[in-house]
Order: C-alpha cells, then structure tokens, then sequence
C-alpha cells in the first residue's frame, strides 16, 4: 500500500520522535507498564504506523464489504441496509412464564427470539427423570414435548419471527418441535426463519451438555443439513460457537482457531455423508463472544471472516459466494460481568456491543447486569435491550460500514489473529482434525492453561477488574433479583403426567420402535423424530431410545 520512500521516511520520521519526544517524557513519567498487552495477552507497541501493514493488499486483504474474502462484512451496505437483529436470550421455568417474557420483549422492540433451555432438556431428560431434580427451569425453560414447545409460541407467529435455539445434543428433537409448532400454526417449513445451535464439538471441548458419542452426534448433526437444506432452506442448521470457548478461558486466538476448526470438521463430516458443499454451507452460521478489549475483539471478527472465506474457496472448493460468507450472532461475555459492583455490567456490555457492531455481527444478544447474581429481571433485560437500540440508533457507529478499517493498530492486529489461528489449524490439522484433536486432549489443555494464565493475572494484579481487585467498595446485600419458584418443578412433573395418561400411547410407542429400529441404519432420522414428536412422545422418550442404539459419551479427564 506504500512505496519504499514513503515508508523510509516514516521510519525516519518515527526514530526522530522517539529520541526527540518520547525519550524526554518517559525519563520524567515513565510509561504505566513496561509491556502493554491486548485482553488475549498479544503485545501492543506504542504506536502503529504504515510499516505495521506495508505488506497488507487492499484487494486481497481487505476488499470492500459483501465482497470476498468479506473482512469488512458479509452484507454490501451492512447497518444502511438493515440493522442486526437484536435477540436476547431468555427463558426460564416453565413455558407459560417464558412466553410471556417473549412477548415483554418483543413490545420493547426486541426483533427475534433466542430461547434458553433448563439443563434437563440440553441433555435429553424430561422433567420427572430424577436426574432433574432441583434443575427443572433454573437455567432455561422446561420442554419435555410438543406440549410445551406449543406453549412456549403460543401468539407469536413463527413466520414473522426469526427464532435462535441454544440447544446441541438433542438439537433436532427440540427442531422437530418447532416446525411441528408452525404445522400447527399453518405455517409452512419453508417459510421458518431461524438458528439451531447444534454444535456438539464444542460440548466435548469447553461445556459438556453432550449425550452420545462423537461419531453419531455427527451422523445427527448432518441428518439436519439434509434434512433442512431441503424441507427448511431459510433455517441455518447450525451456530458453530466459540462463545462458549472463549468462556471457558481461550484467548481471542483460540477462539477463533477451534472455533473454525469445528467448522472444518462439520463440512468434511457433511461432505462425506454425500452432501454437497453448496448444498449446505451457505446455511452455516456461527457464534461468537465479544470481550472487554474492543479493538482486539473488532480484529478478531475480521480475521475470522477473512479466514472462513479462505477456507471455504480453498480447501472446500465452494463455488456459490453465500458458502464463503462467516454470518455470526455474538453474545457480549458473560464470564466478564461481575457480582461486586453490578452496576459496572452496563458499562462493560456497551462495549462488548460497540465492539460486535464494529465487527460487522448479523446479531446481538446484550447480557443483562445482574447475571453474575441470578437470571435477570425484567428491568436489566430492558436496559441491555435499550443498549443495542441506543448503539444502533444514536452512536454514528451504523451509518458507514466498518469505520475502522485502514488503522495501522486494527489492520496489523487482524493480521496477526489470522495468522495466530492459522498456526493452531495446522496444528489441529496434524492431530486429525478437530474430533482427534479433543479425543487427545490438546483443544482442552490449551484452554485450560490460558484460563489459569489469565485468572494469575487477576490475582496479581496485572490485569485489573475494576470493583473485583481494585477499587471496590462496601455493598449492600442484592435484593431485587429473579428467583424461579421450586414450585415449577411440581407443576411441570404434573403436566407431563397428564400429558401421558390422554395421548395415544400406543401411537407413541410405534413411533418410537420405528426411530429405535431406523437408528441403528444409516437412514436420515429426522422425519422420524418429526413422527414421534407430532405425537407427543417425549424429549426424554426420544432420545431414551437413541441412547439404547448409540450408548452415552463418557469425558476423558485431561491433566
């Protein structure tokens, strides 16, 4: 981007100042730290020039948005176009309670829903299973069958809303309900705007709500890409998450290195099941974490999609340009927020926002401030929610399309990512992939070292969380906070008994001796988990059945 005599003259120029200007001020006030470093440890210089990038091509590199390899974005005109959908993630306790928070925020001009499922549904128990007790709708909503899911939308047309699912193992139980929801409705498949998690890779990586082995949790994962890139195409069939990676303490590098390993490794287990990658790929979406260091995390997003774009063009030989396009929903960083002053939450959200809005995010959720306490209320939901308004409407932030582009630190530090991330794929890449790579152990342990590395420097102070090791102050006890009623679990255990004793049992149990026969074939399972659900067989029912056919994953401990 710069000629030779340019750039020695700015090195020229850079030498004068730092002898001539910075010697004499650091020898009076020496600088705060000897090493200046970003959020994910990268060091930081004092100032960033063009001889940072004089290596960098802009067509090749950079582009323009809606353009490969997409650094500035997937869209032509971004925010001028449309706006992120604003999504907050919620549910809680029991369908009926969940809904009405859906409606809450929908009339507060939220524009599509991201539903939060209890700890029994993510791993395919029902409510009256006794490994439910004391969990039913603490984390998330119970749904033990159609019943509930029925409930849970109830006045909330599916064809006017756009619907993200946080749920892995049984990701296509919990999608079968939704579009036998909409059948209800009159809705029809192909009209089911949405995201289902779906990513079990990094289940075994960072969270552990897994089910079933590895190999047949791919078998389902890729019965979903078939099965939707058919009868669902506007339904993206899986949101491959770093989210949950980078809580788990990976630095922004790793995140998106496993993260995009876990990509590769859908996309071959897809191929391989005969798929085309045409067919499917331009449905893949992904999700990310936004942190408190927001020019490392606007880096990050860049990076990321220039490299998926790569990827996909090279190694996968796609041909349609929607099968290069990284599409991302970011959730700010839950592991940020802090009991001890939870005012600070709302400041530290508003960064991670700006930070994913500058990063080019096809969608937000914002976490609310009290959620290092509880789940939140009504008020903090409001005041995360009214964050994203006030960012896309009032900041300027949206009216160019990624204004930080061509900042020698931006630019360098986005080359640096990728070129970080790129080292642990080939590393990742040596180890058999993404799937060998966790069965060994090694995506674990370098997480592991990074969260025990950044939690040290907590401790001594060398990064410092205002309110946690540094300025704190006395505080009251927090009263105003969301407490599920344990009564819930009761009533809950009680409409899953009525709802067995008046459906047609007998009905349920032919379908379900037809899914148990079919999963021990290479068939494609979902239309007979679709049987089984517009039944009324059970979520535990369901996947009790493929437990018996594939058996139960059991996590290796790594040291």
């Amino acid at each position: 981007m710069f000629n030779e005599k340019d750039l020695k003259d700015i090195e020229a120029a850079r030498d004068k100042w730092e002898k001539e200007k910075v010697k004499k001020v650091t020898s009076r006030f020496p600088e705060r730290k000897k090493v200046f470093k970003t959020g994910s440890n990268l060091e930081v210089d004092r100032v960033y020039t063009p001889e940072d990038i004089e290596d960098l091509d802009y067509n090749e590199k950079i582009g323009f948005p809606g353009e490969y390899p997409y650094t500035r974005g997937v869209q032509p005109t971004m925010y001028r176009g449309r706006l992120w959908t604003m999504r907050q993630y919620a549910g809680f306790a029991t369908a009926e309670e969940s809904n009405n928070r859906y409606k809450y925020l929908l009339e507060q001009g939220q524009t599509g829903l991201s539903v939060a499922f209890d700890l029994p549904t993510q791993i395919g128990y029902d409510s009256d299973h006794p490994l439910s007790e004391g969990e039913v709708g603490k984390v998330g909503v119970a749904i033990d069958s159609l019943k509930d899911m029925e409930v849970l939308f109830d006045g909330i047309p599916l064809d006017k809303v756009s619907t993200s699912m946080t749920i892995n193992a049984p990701a296509s139980v919990l999608l079968a309900m939704y579009i036998a929801v909409a059948e209800k409705q009159g809705v029809s498949k192909d009209k089911l705007r949405g995201t289902i998690q779906n990513d079990i890779l990094k289940e075994y990586i960072a969270r552990g709500t897994y089910i079933f082995p590895p190999k047949v949790s791919m078998r389902l994962i890729t019965n979903i890409f078939e099965y939707c890139s058919k009868e669902v195409p506007r339904w993206n069939t899986i949101s491959i998450s770093g989210y949950h990676i980078r809580e788990a303490g990976a630095t922004a590098v790793q995140e998106v290195a496993f993260t995009l390993a876990d990509g590769i490794a859908y996309v071959e287990a897809a191929i391989k099941a005969g798929l085309d990658v045409d067919d499917f790929a331009p449905r893949l979406s992904f999700f990310f974490n936004a942190h408190n260091d927001l020019l490392e995390e606007v880096a990050k997003f860049r990076a990321a999609r220039r490299m998926w774009a790569k990827i996909m063009k090279e190694r996968f030989n796609a041909k349609n340009e929607k099968s290069m396009m990284l599409k991302f929903h970011t959730q700010t960083a839950g592991s940020t927020l802090t009991a001890q002053q939870p005012d600070n939450n709302i400041v530290r959200v508003t960064i991670q926002a700006l930070a994913a809005v500058l990063g080019g995010t096809q969608s937000l959720h914002t976490n609310s401030r009290d959620e290092a306490l509880a789940l939140p209320t009504e008020e903090s939901v409001r005041i995360a929610l009214k964050t994203q308004q006030i960012v896309a409407h009032e900041s300027g932030v949206t009216e160019t399309i990624d204004p930080l582009a061509g900042s020698y630190y931006v630019e360098s530090l986005t080359d640096r990512i990728e070129s970080e991330a790129i080292e642990y794929i080939d590393k990742i890449d040596k180890l058999g992939g993404a799937a060998k790579a966790i069965e060994k152990g090694y995506i674990q342990k370098e997480i592991q070292n990074s969260a025990y590395n950044y939690q040290m420097e907590i401790e001594s102070q060398e990064k410092i969380v205002v309110g946690v090791n540094k300025f704190q102050i006395e505080e009251d006890i927090h009263k105003d906070i969301l407490k599920v009623d344990p009564e819930i679990e009761r009533f809950q255990r009680e409409k899953l008994e009525t709802l067995k004793r008046e459906r047609n049992n007998k009905e349920v149990e032919n379908k379900l001796n037809k899914l148990k026969e079919v999963a021990d074939t290479s068939e494609n399972l979902v239309p007979y988990i679709m049987d089984a659900v517009r039944v009324y067989a059970t979520l535990g029912e369901i996947c009790g059945v493929l437990r018996e056919v594939f058996g139960e994953y059991e996590q290796s401990v790594i040291l």
